[in-house]
């Protein structure tokens, strides 16, 4: 399968996957390592003056939807 796919407009990869940490880890860099990065010029931001209001209080919400804080 992969002699027949393995196309420059389609490459596949091989990840060696003994040690999973350093298999995902390296995965990432090298997806990371493909995709072209620069500067971006944008243009300045004016944003408004933030707007108080005293009467506002926030809805409580469901612990299940929070991801937990490890670091």
């Amino acid at each position: 399968m992969l002699e027949r796919s393995h196309i420059p407009e389609a490459p596949w990869w091989i990840v060696e996957a003994v040690d999973k940490k350093r298999a995902r880890l390296n995965c990432i860099h090298h997806l990371l390592g493909q995709v072209p990065y620069g500067e971006v010029d944008r243009p300045a931001i004016a944003l408004p003056e933030r707007v108080y209001h005293p009467d506002y209080l926030r809805a409580p919400q469901a612990k299940e939807i929070f991801v937990p804080a490890v670091y």
